[in-house]
C-alpha cells in the first residue's frame, strides 16, 4: 500500500522562518468547497480554513511548531456562502463560537500564569434552612464537592398525600449543569406507598451521560449478596474482585468485604412491607427463625419514612460507596459507579412529596479536590512521548471537554501499551465546551500530556462527524498512517490483538474492519430519531459501529481530499457518514474495500477475548488492563 504524499512536511520546511513570529498558528492548508446534502439538489458552499501547531520538542521539518506553545490545534472555520442544511448552519455557529472560545481560553491561561493566585479556600460546612432551601428550588450548594468522610443531612417529613398517589421523594447528588445536562450521581428514592411492587421501596441509582444504570432496589429484605464493583475515589481503583497494587492505599483491602460496602449490606431489612397480608407475615417469621434471625428483629425496624413524621437521614461517603442513615440506623449502602467521583458532587437536591426542616453538609474539603487531583496525577510518565517515524497505526479518541477522569483512565490503562509502541500514536480529539473554566483546564491538560489535538468548535453531539474529519486529516496529512483507527474515551483498545486483526490483511488491500451493520434501518422516533428529511430512505449503507473502527490510509485520504472537492456528505450520525464515505470509495477504487466484521469490536459493554470493549468506566478501564497484563483479556464487572 503506498502511503500518502508528506505535504506537511514540506509546508513546515517553508513557514518555519515565518512561524517564529506567529504567536500560536501556522496556516496549514486553506480550501473552498461543497458539501452535498443526503438526496438534496444545490450543495451548500463553504470555506474551510485548517490550521494546526505540533509539539516543539520534535524539531523535525514535518512539525508546525512555535517556540512557546505546546497545544496541538486543527481548526475549521465554516463560512456559508448560500442557504445552508441544518446541520451545516450549526457547524458554522459552534465554528465561529468555537474560535472565541478557544481565543478567550489561551490569554485566559496566559494572564493567570503571570498573576497566579492561590487557589479560593471553600467553607468546611454548608447549611441552609427549609425556608431558605424552598426559595432556592431544593437545592443545597457544594462548593468544593465532596470528600472521603463527607456528610450530607436532611431533616424532613414526607408530606401527605391524599388519594392513591406514590407518596414519594428524591435526595439527589448532582454533577455540574442543569436540568437534563446535570449527571446524578446518586439517587435516593423512598417510594412509601410502593410502586409496580406495591410495597413501600427505596430506589438508588446513577445517571450518567443521560442514562440511567441499574437500580438497586431495597425492598424490605437483606441483601448483601453482591459484588461492590465499586473504586476509591480520586485513585481510580478498579472494580473487584482482583489483586491491587498500590502501596499504602486505604483502598488496598477493599475487596476483601466481597458483597458488602464498607462492611455494611446494600439493603437493610425492614417489617410491614407485606400490605398487612397475614400468610406473608408468618412466612416472614418462618424464614427468619429459620435462619436463626428472632422475629422480634424484624418487628423491631419498620420501614424508615412515615407520612406526616420527621425523620433525619444522613448520607456519608465512605471508601467504597455511600451509605445512609436513618434516624441512625442504617438502612442502604450503594456503591461508587460508573466514572463519578466525589469532586463531581456539585449540589444536593430535594424534590417531591417531602417538607424539608433544613439541611447540612459537612466535613467537606476546604479546596477543591480537582486542583489535588490534577496535582497528584500530572506525571510525566503519562506524557505522549514524541512520535516515532513511519507511524503505522494512528489511534484518534473523540472525548469532551469535561472528561479528564475519562482520559486519565485510558492514559493509565491502555495507553501504556501505545507510549511503549515505536509505530503506533494515539491522540484524543477534543471540541471546546461553553463554559471558559473547562476550556482552560483543557488548554493546560493539552499542553502537559501533549496527547490532545483542540478541534475549536463548541461540542454538541450532532457534530461529532467533525471530529472524524479531524482525525482523517491529522492521521493523513501530518502523521502519514498506515492505519487510522477511531473510537471513544470510554472504549478500552487491546492493541496488540487489533495490530494482529488488521496484519491479517494483505497490504496492498484497501480495508473497513469493524463491529459491521448491514441493512440497519434508521430509528424514526425516540432519542435517536432520524427524520426523512435527514435520511429518506429505508436502509444505512454497510457501517462499522462508532466504538471502534479501523479504516487503511487510503480511505482517510479520500475522505480528506473529497472533502475538499465538496464531494462528501455530512450526516449527524458519525459511524453512519464513516459507512457512507467508504461505500464512495468503493466506487472509485480499482479492487474494491474488504469490509471486516468482527463481533469482539463490542458495540456494547465487553465479551471476554474481546478487540475493544466499550462502555467502559474508569474504574473498569483499570480492571481491564490489570487483568490483560496478567494474560487474561476478560471483561470486569461493572458493579
Amino acid at each position: 500500500m503506498r502511503r500518502p504524499p508528506r505535504r506537511a512536511a514540506a509546508a513546515a520546511g517553508r513557514l518555519r522562518p515565518l512561524l517564529l513570529l506567529l504567536p500560536f498558528a501556522a496556516l496549514l492548508c486553506a480550501a473552498t468547497f461543497s458539501l452535498h446534502h443526503p438526496d438534496r439538489l444545490g450543495p451548500t458552499t463553504v470555506t474551510v480554513t485548517v490550521t494546526a501547531t505540533h509539539a516543539q520538542e520534535d524539531a523535525r521539518p514535518r512539525h508546525l511548531s512555535s517556540p512557546r506553545l505546546r497545544l496541538e490545534i486543527s481548526r475549521a472555520h465554516f463560512r456559508a456562502l448560500n442557504a445552508t442544511p441544518p446541520l451545516h448552519a450549526a457547524a458554522v455557529r459552534a465554528f465561529r463560537d468555537g474560535g472565541r472560545l478557544l481565543r478567550d481560553a489561551l490569554s485566559a491561561s496566559a494572564s493567570a500564569s503571570a498573576t497566579a493566585a492561590p487557589p479560593p479556600r471553600c467553607p468546611s460546612s454548608v447549611a441552609r434552612s427549609g425556608e431558605a432551601l424552598r426559595a432556592a428550588g431544593g437545592v443545597l450548594a457544594l462548593p468544593c464537592g465532596l470528600a472521603l468522610g463527607s456528610h450530607v443531612t436532611v431533616v424532613a417529613s414526607p408530606r401527605r398525600v391524599p388519594g392513591a398517589g406514590l407518596a414519594q421523594f428524591a435526595v439527589d447528588l448532582r454533577g455540574a449543569g442543569d436540568a437534563v445536562a446535570a449527571s446524578t450521581i446518586l439517587h435516593f428514592n423512598p417510594r412509601l406507598r410502593g410502586d409496580w411492587s406495591g410495597r413501600p421501596v427505596i430506589e438508588l441509582n446513577t445517571r450518567f451521560r443521560g442514562q440511567w444504570g441499574p437500580a438497586q432496589r431495597c425492598e424490605g429484605w437483606r441483601r448483601s449478596d453482591e459484588e461492590t464493583g465499586a473504586y476509591l475515589p480520586h485513585l481510580l481503583i478498579t472494580s473487584c474482585p482482583f489483586t491491587f497494587h498500590l502501596q499504602n492505599s486505604p483502598g488496598a483491602n477493599m475487596c476483601k468485604s466481597k458483597g458488602r460496602i464498607d462492611g455494611l449490606v446494600k439493603c437493610e431489612q425492614w417489617a410491614w412491607n407485606t400490605g398487612g397480608t397475614f400468610e406473608e407475615l408468618k412466612r416472614m417469621g418462618l424464614r427468619n427463625r429459620v435462619a436463626g434471625q428472632r422475629s422480634r428483629d424484624l418487628m423491631d425496624w419498620p420501614y424508615p419514612f412515615v407520612e406526616g413524621e420527621l425523620f433525619i437521614l444522613t448520607i456519608s461517603a465512605g471508601l467504597e460507596g455511600y451509605n445512609v442513615q436513618v434516624d441512625g440506623r442504617h438502612v442502604a449502602s450503594f456503591p461508587y459507579r460508573i466514572g463519578f467521583i466525589l469532586e463531581d458532587a456539585t449540589t444536593v437536591q430535594v424534590n417531591g412529596d417531602i417538607e424539608v426542616e433544613s439541611m447540612v453538609s459537612g466535613a467537606l474539603p476546604t479546596a477543591h479536590p480537582k486542583i489535588v487531583q490534577r496535582n497528584l496525577e500530572l506525571l510525566a510518565e503519562l506524557k505522549a512521548p514524541p512520535p516515532e517515524e513511519p507511524v503505522e497505526l494512528f489511534i484518534g479518541i473523540l472525548s469532551a471537554g469535561s472528561h479528564f477522569t475519562e482520559r486519565m483512565a485510558v492514559r493509565r490503562s491502555w495507553m501504556s501499551a501505545v507510549r511503549n509502541s515505536s509505530n503506533t500514536m494515539a491522540r484524543f480529539f477534543v471540541a471546546l465546551n461553553g463554559k471558559k473554566e473547562v476550556n482552560e483546564d483543557l488548554k493546560k491538560e493539552a499542553d502537559f500530556f501533549r496527547d490532545i489535538i483542540i478541534v475549536p468548535f463548541v461540542d454538541s453531539y450532532d457534530l461529532v462527524v467533525l471530529k472524524t474529519v479531524a482525525i482523517c486529516e491529522y492521521a493523513a496529512r501530518v502523521v502519514s498512517a498506515k492505519y487510522i483507527m477511531k473510537c471513544d474515551d470510554d472504549t478500552f483498545v487491546r492493541l496488540d490483538t487489533v495490530m494482529a486483526e488488521v496484519k491479517k490483511i494483505p497490504d496492498d488491500k484497501s480495508f473497513y474492519v469493524g463491529n459491521m451493520n448491514y441493512y440497519h434501518r434508521p430509528l424514526r422516533e425516540g432519542k435517536w430519531a432520524v427524520s426523512y428529511e435527514e435520511w429518506p430512505r429505508a436502509a444505512y449503507p454497510p457501517y462499522a459501529d462508532g466504538p471502534g473502527y479501523i479504516v487503511s490510509s487510503d480511505i482517510a485520504n479520500f475522505v480528506v481530499s473529497e472533502m475538499e472537492k465538496g464531494r462528501l456528505n455530512l450526516f449527524k450520525m458519525e459511524d453512519v457518514s464513516v459507512g457512507m464515505w467508504v461505500g464512495q470509495f468503493n466506487g472509485t477504487a480499482k479492487a474494491g474495500v474488504e469490509y471486516v466484521h468482527s463481533a469482539r469490536f463490542c458495540q456494547f459493554g465487553c465479551v471476554d477475548d474481546y478487540l475493544t470493549a466499550h462502555y467502559q468506566s474508569p474504574g473498569q478501564m483499570l480492571c481491564l488492563w490489570e487483568k490483560l497484563e496478567q494474560g487474561r483479556p476478560q471483561c470486569c464487572n461493572a458493579r
